[in-house]
């Protein structure tokens, strides 16, 4: 029994990410979107709007930062590793009810980089895109400048791999996930706040966790 058990907590970790590849790569291929109702080892699930969304890596990825700014800019993969990185731990909350608590993740502050394009007067809000086509999400300034807002690179302390919305994602820590928009590929400094994918489908535009939405969830800590 004791040989068992050791032997299960040196492969549980690659089973895993193995459970974890499966259903990433079954949602990709998956028009119904049942396989986001499927929790992973982890606790996540899968959920994307498209059909299927490209793959990005260091060769290929590019996140465009324009609008409202003095100085648009476009950023490598490598350039975004390159910028200091700033780690924190929240709970993740879904608006559908499931919670990850103590989540690491790691990245880029969002108001580092947009200090570094520079924010014109009159900009009021950010508008993001995504690289699989379809998906937006939008925060006012006051909001993305928060210190727990970020283009995360990192979740769990390992690279974020594409099921999970890498290369880059947004992370928008105390709000609901769907603000935290995967596959991230555009910031767009906007002078008016406009609504993203779930928000032109009922969603809260401010998704603050346990007052928005008509829920009452625990704040994410």
């Amino acid at each position: 029994m004791l040989g068992l058990g050791a032997a299960g907590l040196v492969t549980a970790p690659y089973l895993q990410r193995g459970l974890e590849a499966f259903l990433g790569s079954a949602a990709d291929q998956d028009p119904t979107g049942l396989t986001g109702l499927l929790p992973n080892g982890g606790g996540f699930r899968y959920y994307s709007v498209t059909a299927s969304v490209p793959r990005k890596g260091p060769d290929n990825y590019r996140l465009k930062i324009d609008g409202l700014v003095d100085r648009p800019a476009t950023y490598t993969l490598d350039a975004l590793r390159r910028l200091p990185q700033t780690r924190i731990v929240h709970d993740v909350q879904c608006v559908t009810g499931w919670r990850v608590p103590g989540t690491p993740f790691e990245g880029v502050r969002l108001s580092q980089l947009l200090d570094a394009a520079g924010v014109r007067a009159g900009a009021k809000a950010i508008r993001f895109t995504c690289f699989d086509g379809a998906y937006s999400e939008s925060l006012t300034l006051q909001q993305a400048r928060r210190d727990d807002v970020m283009v995360a690179l990192k979740m769990q302390d390992k690279p974020i791999g594409h099921s999970h919305g890498g290369p880059a994602r947004l992370y928008v820590a105390p709000m609901y996930f769907y603000k935290s928009a995967k596959w991230l590929s555009g910031i767009s400094v906007t002078s008016d706040v406009q609504p993203g994918y779930w928000e032109e489908r009922g969603y809260d535009v401010d998704g603050w966790v346990g007052r928005s939405n008509g829920r009452s969830d625990t704040p994410t800590v």
